[in-house]
């Protein structure tokens, strides 16, 4: 079975599918290894590829024929695609229901197709779970590229000339990369601040160090100077409690939480999460907060969905100036309403800062753990049969990794979101006719 590294052609994409220390287990694995000249860029040579097993090979329409199963970093364009051929396996960071067109040629083509975005997050595929090993990455990068940008010193410091603050930074979002920027601003020196609206998020901020934004713990604290007062009956219900019906000494449900008996709030979002009215109180505070702060950085990306505004025009305009915001979300779509992505944006003496592709300026890890991802996940869809030396790809689609990381096999496109994001194109190809 031969495995296909081509060098990838996107434009600003530094990293390769695999390294020469992946290459090497899998070539004693049984598999043929073959690498376009130059995919390794100049931190992985040719040299070190071929010192691994890996067959060097000049022309990327030589690599493409000769493969069974084609391991890219990002989504191949229409030249690359013309170059594939049926029967062909492509595993690569492909996003289908934002680029569905591409989904749908590549089916077309007969290629099955494994999305790194659609690794299902369990326990059993966190090895092959690229997503989060690039998250990681984003969120370490992002924190430099915001400690570089601001004016300021970002720990407190003490000089002849006296004493600078901590640069106060606010994570909006606390999953892999939200937690990898608030670990990275803390060793720092910064004060950090973190909020995300799921619940279980609380826990992870504060234990790298940050405070969690939370406007339960606010009212708790408002809560601590209130003088209690014993509930008193008043009124008829006062006669019949002298009376001895005792049962009108008790508060009014609808009114009073009985000291025992649990509050229960009315949640729009079902038994899990927070109530909507806490998030909104939440949103308040967060907007009361956000003046105090010099940078901000927002993380919360949704894998083929346009990200959430979670910092609107009028949270820009109430920082102050020489603060930054450096939104991770840039190329899809963005976290601050002002972004645009690959670029930096200057509003009422704020700085927005859209980076795109941040794993790909740490190429050397990136390439390396992304790798490591890959050779999982062919391990996982392929199997050795018994008496032959050289493993086949092996789809079982009641295995829930490969049901889920398969958005395209056999000339259809298997995955729903990506269907449904066809649709429109279809339509308007209908009406056009």
């Amino acid at each position: 079975m031969k495995i296909g590294v081509p060098k990838e052609t996107q434009e600003g994409e530094r990293r390769v599918g695999l390294v020469p220390e992946t290459v090497q287990k899998l070539s004693k694995q049984g598999f043929r290894v073959l690498v376009e000249s130059g995919a390794g860029r100049d931190y992985n040579p040719d040299e070190a590829y071929r010192e691994a097993g890996g067959e060097i090979v000049a022309e990327a329409s030589d690599l493409y024929s000769r493969s069974d199963v084609v391991i890219k970093v990002s989504r191949p364009n229409d030249d690359e695609i013309t170059l594939m051929h049926e029967g062909q396996a492509l595993v690569c960071f492909l996003n289908g229901p934002t680029f569905p067109e591409t989904v749908e040629k590549l089916a077309k083509a007969g290629v099955t197709v494994f999305s790194n975005e659609a690794i299902p997050r369990t326990s059993v595929a966190q090895a092959m779970d690229a997503l989060s090993s690039m998250g990681s990455i984003a969120g370490y990068k992002t924190a430099i590229l915001a400690a570089d940008s601001l004016g300021r010193y970002v720990p407190m410091l003490s000089s002849a000339a006296g004493t600078t603050k901590a640069a106060k930074v606010m994570v909006f979002g606390v999953a892999v990369a939200g937690l990898q920027a608030i670990a990275m601003m803390n060793r720092l020196g910064a004060e950090v601040f973190a909020y995300d609206i799921r619940p279980e998020t609380k826990d992870q901020a504060r234990s790298l160090g940050a405070t969690f934004l939370d406007s339960n713990d606010e009212k708790e604290d408002e809560g601590d100077n209130d003088e209690y007062v014993e509930y008193e009956p008043q009124g008829f219900a006062k006669l019949m409690t002298k009376m001895g019906f005792h049962s009108y000494a008790e508060p009014p449900r609808d009114r009073y939480v009985v000291e025992g008996e649990e509050e229960k709030e009315d949640s729009a979002d079902g038994d899990e999460g927070w109530s909507r009215e806490k998030l909104d109180r939440d949103q308040e505070l967060i907007r009361r907060r956000l003046p105090e702060m010099d940078i901000v950085i927002t993380t919360a990306l949704v894998p083929g969905r346009k990200a959430p505004v979670l910092v609107d025009k009028a949270m820009v305009e109430s920082m102050k100036p020489g603060s930054i915001v450096v939104d991770l979300a840039a190329e899809s779509g963005g976290n601050c309403e002002l972004t645009e992505a690959g670029e930096t944006v200057r509003h009422n003496l704020v700085e927005i800062i859209g980076p795109v592709n941040l794993p790909s300026r740490l190429p050397i890890h990136a390439s390396q753990l992304l790798s490591r991802n890959m050779a999982n996940l062919i391990n996982h869809i392929t199997e050795k049969p018994e008496g032959e030396d050289s493993p086949k790809l092996t789809l079982d689609f009641e295995d829930e990794i490969m049901d889920k990381t398969c958005i395209a096999h056999d000339g259809e496109v298997r995955d729903e979101r990506t269907r449904d994001a066809l649709e429109p194109a279809r339509d308007k190809e209908k009406e056009a006719n």
